[in-house]
């Protein structure tokens, strides 16, 4: 029993983790190997270096490295870099039959790796071992024949060398496995630094054999070019287009072929190429091809055949356009506007009749707005170019019967029509057609057009009788009712003019009131009939009470040439301050005072210029709930309110709150007066006594100070929650009061 109780003593006991909360501050594995690395704690100390002074500690120093290689590469074999590090250590020494053996052990575990025998051939060619070097290259082509690399560097070690003829038959076995473009080259390249013209020649033909792209073909026609062999390079762009016929041909090929001829100044052979590639290759791939035509032809050809290739280009790029979408109308508007300048009239209204058979597919106007100028454009035409108004009246008729004028009509169309039959010299026809346009489908722009019309040939009466359809049409338009009026105002006719703007103000429904009375009004200033416009005025105000209203009616009275024309004014101006004493708009109101204290600015006396200014109001920022969108609190917001003399005798807060401003003000004063006098009274040393007769006046100011607090309350309660900068500034709390009145006792009575 006592070993198993001392055996359970001399378990160390596991400490109990009180507070298993989270630390306030986490440390992250980032953090920590961030601070590691910025404490280089895993950082070995450079080894010592070590001099070798005789051949033994060499030997040993050779050993100890030799056997730490081994031991490397026996823990992995399959790290090259481990062998290379080896091999490169040995032949630091000089020992390069060494280091051969250890590239030899190392292809022996890794005959693909392609660093190995690069660096093993390098190490063989540094020793000037060419031998040896042959003979791993060898190695490596015939075990690895698609890597290039090691073809350059043969290639290039044998032509360093000088060894043109084993470089040339290196270049042979190569070539048999038919590699990249860039070996071709290469092999063109070495066969021309030695001037063999015909082995390159033939070099090439294999090459379009074996990659055969349109580029290598131009390449093999450039280089008989170059070398001054030019009917052999004719031949070679016309077996390439042989061999690529009409299913896999490109333009390029055609491009350089034309260029080719260019060179040769065979400008009739360039003409035929072109065309040749433009009647196979199709359109949408031929753009270049296109390009480099326009440019021949700018550079060499006639006006005639530049314009042909251009015209016919861009018809072509037209015509595909209206196939893929016939509906695109700014396409057949591109394509007519091409048309009309190099065609004739039978091809250009060929073309209009194509593209005026695409009627939109819905009856809607939006759809038809562009389809519409295809028929404008063609009667223009027409009239214009062709000089055939029967065919324009043609035009016309047709477009009238095809738009659905229940639905939507275009005034357009019926206006352009009855100007074209007046430039024709037909006016019954020009009358017909807009007749029965005003008949079919009502516009406001038809009939603004007609009665232009009339006015323009002076038929009064026929105008009259516009202006009534129009205005049964539609009564509400006032622009219609002053153009009417306007009318008879220019024929002399005051009268109807009057009777005119009677019956518009007499209206229910009127788009633009205003500007209706004011141009009765000022028709009425114009014939100097100031009483009729008093009574326009007054009745004016019976609908409105609008500012601007009772400012123009007072302007009006002040610009009458009168004796009591200042009296007149202002009795307006004290009208509309009496009528706007109820208006919610207060800047309306301010408005119309300020209007006034300008007027008695400039006219009036003394007295009355105190009159007004007494009327003008304070300008308070205020306080005001925001409720959001959704009913909830959004906060406060400041503003700006106006609080007129009027306004404000009829709140009886708000003169207290002024009551209570001016006892703040004065008990401000009161207390720096007593301030000044303790300070006289310290420096005369006048006994304490004396001080503490202020006390009582002090003690009964808080309960003022809390009358003030209470009727701030007062007025926030009665403004809704409005609350004013000003007022909230001023009033004070009791702490506060007793606070400053604490600091104007003296010393002796603080102690």
């Amino acid at each position: 029993m006592a070993s198993t109780a001392a055996g359970k003593q001399r378990i160390p006991k596991v400490a109990k983790v009180k507070n298993k909360a989270p630390a306030e501050v986490q440390i992250t594995a980032e953090q920590l190997l961030r601070e590691a690395k910025e404490r280089e704690l895993e950082l070995l100390p450079p080894p010592p270096k070590q001099k070798i002074t005789d051949k033994e500690e060499l030997n040993d120093y050779k050993l100890k490295k030799r056997k730490g290689f081994e031991d490397n590469i026996r823990k992995n074999r399959t790290v090259i870099s481990n062998w290379i590090k080896y091999a490169q250590w040995e032949e630091s020494l000089q020992e390069v039959q060494r280091s051969r053996s250890i590239y030899e052990r190392a292809l022996d575990v890794d005959h693909r790796n392609i660093t190995l025998w690069l660096k093993y051939a390098e190490m063989e060619m540094k020793n000037r071992q060419v031998n040896h070097a042959r003979n791993i290259w060898d190695r490596a082509i015939t075990i690895l024949p698609r890597v290039n690399q090691f073809w350059y560097k043969y290639t290039y070690m044998e032509e360093m060398l000088g060894n043109v003829a084993g470089c040339r038959q290196v270049f042979e076995r190569w070539m048999e496995w038919e590699p990249e473009e860039q070996a071709w080259h290469s092999y063109i390249n070495f066969e021309l630094r030695y001037k063999e013209v015909d082995k390159a020649r033939s070099i090439y033909e294999s090459f379009v054999m074996v990659h055969p792209e349109v580029k290598n073909w131009i390449k093999y026609a450039h280089f008989e070019e170059k070398h001054g062999y030019v009917a052999r390079g004719r031949k070679v762009f016309e077996r390439a287009v042989e061999f690529f016929g009409e299913e896999h041909v490109s333009e390029n090929l055609y491009v350089a072929f034309a260029r080719f001829e260019e060179k040769q100044k065979e400008f009739e052979r360039v003409r035929v190429i072109y065309k040749y590639a433009l009647d196979r290759i199709p359109k949408q791939q031929a753009q270049e091809l296109f390009k480099n035509y326009t440019v021949f032809e700018k550079r060499f050809g006639d006006r005639r055949g530049i314009e042909d290739v251009i015209v016919s280009k861009r018809r072509f790029q037209y015509e595909e356009e209206v196939k893929a979408n016939p509906h695109n109308y700014d396409a057949w508007f591109d394509y007519l506007r091409l048309v009309e300048s190099d065609a004739d009239a039978d091809t250009v209204r060929e073309v209009y009749e194509r593209a005026i058979a695409n009627i939109p597919p819905i009856q809607e106007k939006r759809h038809w707005r562009r389809y519409i100028y295809l028929w404008i454009n063609y009667a223009l035409y027409e009239e214009l170019e062709v000089k055939d108004p029967e065919r324009t009246r043609q035009v016309y008729k047709a477009c009238l019967e095809l738009i659905p004028h229940k639905k939507f009509t275009f005034a357009k169309i019926w206006l352009l029509y009855g100007q074209f039959e007046i430039r024709q010299k037909n006016l019954q026809n020009a009358r017909r057609g807009l007749g029965t346009a005003i008949g079919k489908c009502p516009k406001n722009k038809l009939f603004k057009g007609y009665i232009e019309l009339e006015l323009q040939l002076r038929e009064f009466d026929r105008c009259r009788k516009l202006y009534e359809k129009y205005l049964e049409f539609s009564p509400e338009n006032c622009t219609t009712w002053i153009k009417f009026a306007e009318l008879e105002t220019i024929l002399g006719d005051t009268d109807r003019s009057r009777a005119i703007f009677e019956l518009a103000i007499g209206q229910p429904r009127l788009d633009m009131p205003e500007v209706l009375w004011k141009s009765y009004i000022d028709f009425e200033i114009e014939q100097e009939e100031y009483d009729n416009t008093r009574g326009l005025y007054k009745r004016l105000l019976q609908r409105t009470q609008h500012v601007k209203v009772w400012i123009s009616y007072a302007q009006f009275e002040l610009s009458i040439d009168t004796d009591d024309r200042v009296q007149r004014c202002r009795q307006v101006y004290e009208e509309a301050n009496k009528g706007m004493q109820n208006c919610e708009e207060k800047e309306e109101r301010l408005m119309l005072l300020e209007s006034w204290r300008d007027y008695e600015e400039e006219f009036g006396s003394f007295t009355n210029k105190e009159r007004v200014r007494k009327l003008l109001p304070e300008k308070v920022k205020k306080r005001r709930k925001i409720t959001a969108e959704d009913g909830s609190d959004a906060g406060w917001e400041e503003y700006y309110d106006y609080i007129f003399p009027e306004d404000a005798a009829n709140q009886p807060n708000l003169k207290l709150l002024a009551m209570a401003k001016m006892w703040k003000k004065q008990q401000q004063q009161e207390e720096e007066e007593e301030e000044d006098e303790n300070e006289q009274e310290e420096e005369q040393q006048v006994p304490e006594g004396k001080d503490t007769q202020e006390s009582p006046e002090t003690e009964e100011q808080e309960p003022v100070a809390g009358r003030e607090n209470q009727t701030e309350k007062e007025y926030d309660d009665r403004d809704d929650e409005d609350e004013s900068s000003s007022s909230s500034s001023d009033g004070e709390s009791d702490e506060d009061q007793k606070e400053k009145t604490e600091q104007s006792k003296p010393d002796s009575e603080k102690q």
